[in-house]
């Protein structure tokens, strides 16, 4: 599968972990949990993806295709029957913040690989303003080294469901309603000023921004192969 919306759905995930766990945590998120999430009905794939900055130290989403799929029966039981590992993965994720999306608008075209960087951005508007993105993502996707630029809205009702796992983590959806993730091709630069350089949304509020590097990507399995 290229880089690129592979669905209308996306839960996006942040979080640190405690030092001397990255190493395990790493280890069950590529050979145990992401393979597990991306063998569920209606999910498509799944990213790991590590901090360049101050922003919480890993993003992890899983595409699908729906955002419907993040509240089916199959997912919801998988959230609600965690294994060994996972219940003890969990009780290492720091200031965790997850969210899922419904897609809204893209610009650019996807590049032929999972993109090895991205830029996520979390926003509000002022209230009252509305959202017409159009000219702001075309300008953010003819960026030097941009190939897509989504924009996606959270589900407040799918975000907000408690599961076994979210008891564990501790954690709940971000207050920002707004994510724009533009993938790219080339490395994040010193001086990279891609957000705040490009004009349209001139009053974004409670940003936050993280610049970050692919680590995994699992695809699901094709039909007729074990998961």
């Amino acid at each position: 599968m290229s880089g690129g919306r592979a669905g209308s759905g996306l839960m996006a995930f942040w979080a640190g972990f405690d030092e001397d766990y990255v190493l395990r945590y790493q280890q069950w998120h590529n050979c145990e949990h992401v393979p597990e999430r991306v063998s569920i009905p209606g999910f498509l794939r799944g990213r790991r993806y590590r901090a360049m900055d101050s922003a919480p130290n890993f993003l992890m989403m899983y595409d699908t295709a729906s955002p419907e799929v993040l509240s089916s029966e199959a997912y919801l039981n998988a959230l609600n029957n965690p294994t060994p590992w996972t219940q003890e993965a969990l009780t290492h994720f720091r200031a965790p913040v997850r969210n899922i999306y419904r897609f809204l608008a893209e610009a650019g075209a996807a590049g032929p690989f999972v993109a090895p960087w991205v830029t996520a951005l979390r926003f509000n508007l002022p209230e009252g303003d509305s959202l017409d993105a159009s000219s702001w993502l075309q300008a953010l996707a003819e960026a030097r080294g941009v190939d897509l630029v989504q924009l996606w809205q959270v589900d407040e009702t799918a975000s907000m469901i408690m599961t076994k796992e979210r008891k564990i983590y501790g954690g709940g959806p971000g207050q920002q309603q707004y994510l724009a993730l533009i993938e790219r091709h080339l490395p994040h630069g010193e001086a990279d000023t891609i957000v705040s350089s490009v004009g349209g949304f001139a009053n974004l509020r409670d940003e936050f921004a993280g610049n970050y590097w692919l680590e995994i990507a699992h695809t699901a399995p094709l039909k007729g192969t074990k998961p």
